[in-house]
């Protein structure tokens, strides 16, 4: 081995001692967050961000966004807006944001189950409709009877008046429950 290969075996380990920042992909997918927060953030309606404490910058340039049409200046906005957040606090942001999701899986999923007790209780009839009365015990049984029929009647003539009818009154009978 030559000194050349010592000298370059040496450089290799460097020195340890020297604080290493995060690497540059580190920083640029905390960059492609912030953005993705920014754009998350400018659709949300006003009265919701006030709770936030965000500072005059960030206001300043939330307010902006409302004159800006071109989608590459929209771009450039958002990378702004990103800059501005940077320098805040975004926790409660990321709360509100994360509660808004869970809010509309919860509607999704409130969605597909009153789905779920329509088409069982179309196909099913009789048998589907005492199981939901079984478990809503305070639902309109007359009512709910004669808004089945109904809707088996229109499915049968291609019609969605009455699967509509059936689907808004189980959505409120349903959300009646939960409140």
């Amino acid at each position: 081995m030559t000194d050349n290969d010592t000298d370059f075996i040496d450089a290799e380990v460097g020195d340890d001692s020297a604080p290493q920042g995060p690497s540059k992909s580190a920083r640029k997918r905390e960059r492609l967050a912030l953005q993705d927060l920014a754009e998350e953030l400018l659709g949300l309606p006003r009265a919701e961000l006030e709770g936030l404490g965000l500072g005059v910058d960030t206001w300043a340039a939330i307010e902006e966004t409302a004159r800006i049409k071109d989608r590459r200046a929209m771009r450039r906005h958002i990378k702004r807006v990103a800059n501005c957040l940077a320098r805040e606090n975004t926790e409660p942001l990321q709360a509100l944001l994360d509660a808004r999701a869970t809010r509309a899986r919860q509607a999704a999923a409130r969605h597909h189950q009153v789905e779920r007790w329509r088409a069982r209780l179309i196909e099913a009839g009789d048998t589907a409709l005492s199981d939901l009365l079984d478990r809503y015990p305070q639902a309109d049984r007359q009512q709910l009877r004669s808004l089945v029929r109904a809707a088996q009647r229109d499915v049968e003539r291609g019609r969605p008046e009455g699967p509509r009818k059936l689907f808004r009154f189980l959505r409120s009978l349903l959300d009646s429950v939960d409140d």
